[in-house]
């Protein structure tokens, strides 16, 4: 029985796995947003929340200066940035989980990624996934592609929207109004060209 082993083998050496989830956060806290097959993504969900809530802890005194830091508050962000360091090899991934992540989900307690599923990979049909970084609570959240069949329509949204339309129809009008040059002109300027060469 698997009693208290948490994770996933997926057919590798515990080696090959660690650098595996640890190459894939990277890419995760530095392109916000990973393309990978669904068991991937679950298991590095879970190392990715665990490392981020590591940065969130530590978010109060990260806005000190580190002159103004009292001798407990230094040795907690060091110990906090060692154990982001044992999952997360990539020293520019883990500046920017300080950074700019930590004090991005400093309101929020857990719930830092998401998984949205994607269409089957062609060539061994395996179940693939995105797996991201949640915006701000502010911002608008980035068109992702889904399933087939839930593709966004793209339209425009709110007051601009019946500017924006009628704009790109003013420039398909304008578009359809530009004509090819007919077959005669066409010899006329390769005839021009040759003349030139010689």
């Amino acid at each position: 029985m698997r009693h208290q082993r948490a994770g996933v083998h997926l057919s590798r050496t515990s080696a090959h796995r660690k650098a595996l989830f640890s190459n894939l956060i990277a890419a995760l806290f530095t392109n916000e947003r990973i393309r990978t097959t669904d068991a991937k993504a679950k298991e590095t969900r879970r190392l990715a929340e665990r490392t981020i809530t590591w940065a969130r802890r530590v978010g109060d005194v990260l806005g000190k200066k580190p002159e103004r830091r009292t001798t407990e508050e230094s040795a907690r962000v060091v110990h906090a940035v060692r154990m982001a360091r044992r999952i997360v090899r990539d020293r520019g991934a883990v500046l920017k989980l300080f950074d700019e992540l930590a004090p991005r989900y400093s309101g929020r307690h857990g719930g830092y990624t998401r998984i949205v599923k994607l269409v089957q990979r062609p060539g061994d049909a395996a179940s693939m996934s995105l797996l991201e970084l949640m915006p701000e609570d502010g911002a608008s959240a980035p068109k992702t592609e889904g399933k087939a069949g839930s593709k966004s329509t793209g339209a425009p949204e709110g007051k601009g929207a019946a500017k924006a339309s009628a704009k790109t129809a003013t420039k398909g009008a304008a578009t359809s109004k530009v004509s090819k040059p007919s077959g005669e002109t066409g010899k006329k300027i390769r005839s021009s060209k040759a003349k030139d060469e010689k």
